[in-house]
């Protein structure tokens, strides 16, 4: 993600819902949230389970890899934070790596939502593909859904924690990509959001090959909504919010500093 575009995306999510509410003190409404994280689960077998795919035809996990390494994504389609962006995300830097969808990889987004269906799906891709159009991305980018029982057990399969608030019929999740190899073992895991091309392409080649990853440095970025009726938002926009404004600081820091060895220099 470019660092534009991290910083303008917190920047429109932070605008209060009422007139004089300072962003900052909503953090302090938001719920427990302990818990909710990857536990990384490296070497770890996914469970070839049936799902639909966005026609509604039923596949396995076996038949979607056909030899390559997935990348797989786990949120849902109906998801009013950040999952369009971490998938967006994900898209420009495996269009960046210069890897193709079908001859390097297979990518998976699958609902962790039972109640969605390949219509979502469906809908969900149209949009993906309209916005990151990518060579072999309209056969070999895999839009899924299942029943529940199929979705936990992929969930636990790779440590997705996650918490569902049924009155909002939403989900609190953490955010990242994981791959795998051909044979279905987690090969490695990229967490938060701002994925490298080089970073993409480091892990689907060791995925191509079987290689197990040491466990990542642990980033704790959840996506979680904002309720509009209480006017709470999310503590994924505050995590956003936090780090944009460090790197503004870093930034601003590292011009001053420059800014003052050019001038000793004159």
């Amino acid at each position: 993600m470019r660092l534009s575009r991290l910083l303008s995306l917190p920047l429109l999510l932070c605008l209060p819902p009422l007139a004089g509410t300072p962003c900052l003190a909503l953090a302090a409404q938001a719920p427990d949230l302990a818990g909710i994280a990857y536990e990384q689960r490296l070497g770890n077998q996914l469970p070839w389970h049936m799902f639909f795919d966005d026609t509604g035809r039923i596949v396995r996990l076996a038949d979607i890899t056909e030899g390559k390494p997935l990348v797989l994504v786990l949120g849902y389609f109906r998801c009013p934070g950040l999952c369009d962006v971490v998938r967006g995300d994900l898209f420009e830097a495996l269009r960046a790596s210069g890897l193709k969808a079908g001859t390097d990889y297979s990518l998976v987004a699958l609902s962790i939502d039972a109640s969605e269906t390949s219509v979502d799906a469906a809908a969900a891709k149209a949009k993906d593909l309209r916005r990151y159009p990518a060579p072999g991305a309209a056969n070999n980018w895999h839009y899924l859904t299942g029943a529940a029982d199929t979705v936990q057990a992929m969930a636990e399969a790779t440590g997705f924690r996650t918490r569902a608030e049924p009155a909002r019929k939403t989900f609190a999740h953490p955010i990242g990509v994981i791959f795998a190899t051909p044979a279905g073992l987690v090969s490695s895991y990229l967490f938060g959001v701002g994925y490298q091309p080089d970073d993409v392409r480091r892990a689907v080649t060791r995925a191509q090959f079987g290689g197990i990853a040491s466990p990542a440095s642990p980033i704790l970025l959840l996506c979680f909504d904002y309720d509009p009726t209480i006017g709470r938002y999310t503590l994924a926009i505050m995590k956003l919010l936090r780090l944009t404004a460090a790197i503004t600081l870093i930034a601003f820091a590292g011009a001053l500093v420059l800014a003052f060895s050019n001038k000793r220099r004159a």
